[in-house]
């Protein structure tokens, strides 16, 4: 795509993204429907559906020859990543959005061919949007966005999983020990935005594309790495264990990763 497309793209989506919050606040003080998928613990309810809903038809209108990939399945069934491919998730932290009302966040990525251009991690409730790609880089609610100190794991904060944690996969709990402390928020949106503010080095969590395919265009645009938790690439259509984190806190994780 060239940049002055990608750049009417841009502004499209974030039109699309303060309707969507807008729609979120409108209707989360209301009786929520709240259904299981996997288990208990793997919520959806029926803001998420219709946000989703919300956003593959402003989609449809405005890309018509896009394939979209949704979490709630309003989009397509997408298994490969020709063409132009958008990836949707209408609330990250479902969990949190029921039990807590905040710490939930909204994603919107575009690929093309495979590659990222753009992507959207908005924190609802602080009205927080980060966003961007490699032309036009990050910007955060119109802010731009530097490269994040490339600090080592020892010397700051990280966001984990706490399944993980607890089942001390892949060291997990000696990556927490070896940094300052460790951070759960509950959604992978609102675990990158800090990372991507420099308030954490990294973030490892199991994640599926929707979770991770806005922070990854992100992350490569600042300069951080995010890769599978064993430092391979990171397939946009595959669900997987990923570490996002500064350069140096990459490495210090893989270190323990493959002991």
């Amino acid at each position: 795509m060239e940049k002055e497309e990608i750049i009417k793209v841009d502004t499209t989506v974030k039109a699309w993204l303060s309707e969507a919050r807008d729609n979120v606040l409108r209707k989360m003080d209301n009786r929520l429907e709240v259904d299981t998928k996997s288990g208990r613990k793997d919520l959806v309810t029926n803001i998420d559906k219709a946000n989703e809903r919300f956003l593959v038809s402003k989609i449809r209108q405005f890309d018509s020859e896009a394939k979209i990939l949704g979490e709630e399945g309003s989009g397509d069934e997408v298994r490969n990543t020709d063409g132009r491919v958008w990836i949707i998730d209408p609330i990250d932290g479902t969990m949190n959005f029921v039990k807590q009302r905040n710490h939930f966040a909204i994603m919107i990525s575009l690929y093309e061919d495979g590659e990222g251009i753009l992507g959207y991690i908005l924190d609802v409730i602080n009205n927080e949007l980060v966003s961007g790609g490699p032309s036009v880089g990050v910007t955060i609610n119109g802010h731009r966005m530097e490269e994040v100190p490339d600090t080592p794991l020892k010397d700051g904060l990280i966001g984990l999983s706490g399944p993980m944690v607890l089942n001390d996969n892949y060291h997990m709990q000696e990556i927490a020990h070896t940094s300052m402390g460790m951070r759960i928020y509950g959604s992978a949106g609102i675990e990158m935005i800090s990372v991507f503010k420099g308030e954490q080095v990294g973030y490892i969590s199991y994640l599926k594309p929707w979770d991770f395919g806005a922070g990854r265009i992100i992350a490569e645009t600042l300069g951080m790495k995010i890769t599978s938790i064993d430092g391979k690439p990171l397939g946009v259509l595959l669900s997987n264990a990923v570490l996002l984190a500064t350069k140096n806190a990459h490495q210090d994780i893989l270190t323990i990763v493959k002991k």
